[in-house]
């Protein structure tokens, strides 16, 4: 079995050195990973990103992904007020994936 690993980074500040924010986003993780059958290979936080090891192909952690940020997102904005928890990060390389591909549209 493949794995992989994803990142989720905080559109500002640390909120996952809030306990209970982090530990809410690692148990929806888990909660996730028990209702799709996907098993967690490791999982770790740091204030501004939660770090995921999957034994998963690409595609199946990126749909995992979109799955953790669409429900702790919701209840992030829920909790505090409408802010956002998730962003996209800035640096090159921020999501681990290379920079150009097939599916980016860059066809050279």
């Amino acid at each position: 079995m493949p794995t992989s690993t994803v990142r989720l980074r905080a559109l500002d500040g640390r909120p996952l050195d809030d306990p209970v924010v982090r530990d809410t986003v690692i148990a929806t993780a888990h909660a996730i990973a028990e209702r799709t059958g996907i098993e967690v290979a490791s999982i770790s936080s740091e204030g501004d990103a939660l770090v995921a090891t999957l034994a998963a192909d690409q595609l199946a952690a990126l749909g995992f992904l979109a799955e953790l940020r669409r429900l702790t997102e919701s209840w992030y904005a829920r909790k505090f007020g409408g802010d956002p928890l998730w962003g996209r990060g800035t640096e090159p390389g921020w999501d681990g994936l290379p920079e150009a591909g097939p599916w980016s549209g860059d066809e050279s």
